[in-house]
């Protein structure tokens, strides 16, 4: 997915605030009932508001200028009625409003990770995770203030000063309409800084996006960190980020204090042109000390939603920004559904062929070219290659991970571009070299594999992989605490749990990707032999610098350069002298070397 340029936005405000519409309607939608009843109880707070401003003429002219006491308690009763009213209103708009802003953010958070879980690989291989988890966490926050408190705020202010004018045009229409002037000056100021503000805050984003993500990295790595004294380099370039991030902001409070600049200015300038009118309009006997009196703390109820309209405006700005951001992750094209992904897949018996595949990345050139290859059911397909030969990009297009750009991959003849991704996948098990645990116990990250699988068989599938021989040594035994990525288990104790995972998912087809690269020579043998039982019967593709534990392969394929250039079994590859042989009388050397030493 591109990021915008966010300093350089094509399309105008209009053509933005278009796009959005729909997006904003589906937000809406649900909540139009409780967003008119905050309107409602908004427009009830806000003439309820107007009682004390308005009762001020009545005061000054007829209960002191005229002498009227009686009408003196039945004003202060309709002045105390108006501040419950108010009161309770504005009690109500909390608890209506920012509650339905906060369910509205929770969803919108689910709603992004669940589709960010349908993206492909190739999704999650171009952008850093901290800048999606600041997608899913940060952009959506904006939203309280486009559904919430905010925009009914800014509406109540514009509804109160639109209130207050009428009431202001009824005591002076000449005054009224030098206010309405200042206004409109006001109005083109406020909308050509929000212009300005719109870039700033998507740039905001970007950069947030960028320095989560690298601190998630610095963090996730701190061991490598540590190792190269890295610690003062590491926080330059973190500062880096923030001072990026600050100056942002520093921008946009330039932005938003020139704004409170010109609003004091003009309503300075109203203020005392008001007060020149209105002391003529005394003098010449149209309009009474009263009448002025009420019209000045009218005008007040009309500089406010000025003022306002900076303060939220500025935030729904950055709330559209926010949901503009959102709404271009929500339209990356998901794994699924998907038109051509029709066939749902039986029993797998797990034939596998690739046909003249090739295979490239979007960031750079052919990764696999013309790969043709046939795993019979129940054998053993191991990978041997230097690194970056596509060993990892072929079986990452078994997993149906990918998809060839040139050629099929067939599973019982069936091509996996036309399978449904659940179907297929249910029948897969994957060990992976870089073993990923979640920050769970040992019990709750072999089950992983299959959530609803009973004690005994985790247990089974544990004593199978060897985990026993470490997890029943622990106090907690498999309900200890692996900690994050399982950083509390050494990297043979975390490869172990990966393949009993795998072994408990009792897959058709079995990826192992390098399973015991980390494993000593002793346990590398326990859980060779253990691995016998898991691949008995099943369509194995197995990726291993160590060629002893790829002696029994049916067959080996060399790779080198995205193409098959060796195949055979071990003692084929041994007698034909080539690639693989070397590779072998290398292994074997730096073995007598390692036991010699």
């Amino acid at each position: 997915m591109a990021t915008p340029d966010p300093a350089t936005p094509k399309r105008s405000r209009w053509e933005r605030l278009r796009e959005l519409m729909p997006e904003v309607w589906t937000l809406v939608r649900p909540r139009r009932r409780v967003l008119f009843a905050g309107l409602a109880l908004m427009s009830v707070n806000r003439a309820s508001g107007l009682v004390l401003p308005a009762s001020t003429k009545v005061l000054l002219d007829d209960v002191i200028g005229q002498r009227r006491v009686d009408l003196l308690m039945p004003l202060l009763g309709a002045i105390l009625l108006a501040t419950l009213v108010q009161g309770l209103t504005s009690l109500g708009l909390t608890q209506l409003m920012s509650k339905a802003a906060q369910r509205l953010i929770a969803e919108m958070r689910l709603r992004l990770h669940a589709h960010l879980s349908r993206l492909p690989v190739a999704f999650y291989d171009a952008h850093k995770t901290g800048e999606l988890v600041s997608r899913v966490m940060s952009d959506v926050e904006g939203l309280r203030n486009l559904i919430g408190t905010g925009l009914v705020e800014l509406a109540g202010g514009l509804l109160t000063a639109a209130l207050a004018l009428l009431l202001m045009l009824r005591i002076s229409p000449g005054m009224t309409g030098l206010t309405l002037v200042s206004l409109g000056v006001f109005t083109l100021v406020v909308w050509r800084a929000f212009a300005a503000l719109g870039p700033i805050y998507r740039a905001r984003g970007v950069i947030y996006g960028e320095v989560s993500g690298r601190l998630t990295e610095s963090l996730g790595g701190v061991r490598v960190v540590k190792g190269y004294r890295a610690e003062e380099r590491e926080h330059g370039v973190f500062a880096g980020g923030v001072q990026r991030l600050l100056a942002n902001i520093v921008r946009t409070l330039d932005w938003v204090s020139v704004l409170s600049l010109l609003s004091t200015v003009l309503v300075g300038l109203a203020t005392g042109a008001v007060m020149y009118l209105g002391a003529r309009e005394i003098l010449a006997g149209r309009l009474t000390v009263g009448g002025f009196v009420t019209y000045t703390v009218l005008a007040g109820f009309v500089v406010g939603p000025m003022v306002q309209v900076v303060a939220v405006g500025s935030q729904l700005a950055e709330a559209i920004v926010g949901l503009e951001r959102s709404r271009e992750l929500l339209r990356e094209p998901a794994e699924e559904p998907d038109p051509r992904r029709t066939v749902d897949m039986g029993r797998v018996e797990g034939d596998v062929v690739f046909e003249d595949v090739a295979f490239s990345y979007t960031t750079g050139g052919a990764v696999l070219h013309e790969v043709a290859l046939h795993a019979r059911p129940g054998t053993v397909t191991a990978l041997v290659g230097p690194s970056g030969a596509g060993k990892s990009t072929l079986v990452g297009l078994v997993a149906a991970f990918h998809t060839p750009a040139a050629g099929r991959v067939l599973v019982d003849g069936v091509d996996l571009a036309s399978v449904t991704l659940g179907s297929y996948r249910r029948q897969l098990g994957v060990v992976l070299q870089d073993t990923f645990l979640f920050d769970g116990t040992i019990r709750e990250n072999v089950r992983f594999a299959r959530p609803q699988a009973a004690d005994e068989d985790v247990l089974a599938a544990c004593r199978v992989a060897r985990v026993d021989e470490f997890a029943e040594r622990f106090e907690k035994g498999y309900d200890t605490v692996v900690g994050e990525r399982g950083v509390k288990l050494s990297m043979g104790q975390r490869q172990r749990v990966a393949i009993a995972r795998a072994i408990l998912a009792d897959p058709r087809i079995l990826i192992l990707d390098e399973a015991t690269s980390s494993l000593d020579t002793e346990s590398e043998q326990a859980i060779q032999a253990a691995l016998g039982q898991l691949l008995a019967g099943r369509t194995t593709f197995a990726i291993a610098h160590r060629l002893s534990t790829i002696r029994r392969a049916d067959q080996i394929l060399v790779l080198d350069q995205g193409r098959i250039v060796e195949r055979g079994t071990h003692d084929e590859l041994i007698a034909r002298g080539g690639f693989y042989a070397e590779l072998n009388r290398r292994q074997l050397l730096e073995r007598e070397m390692e036991t010699t030493a």
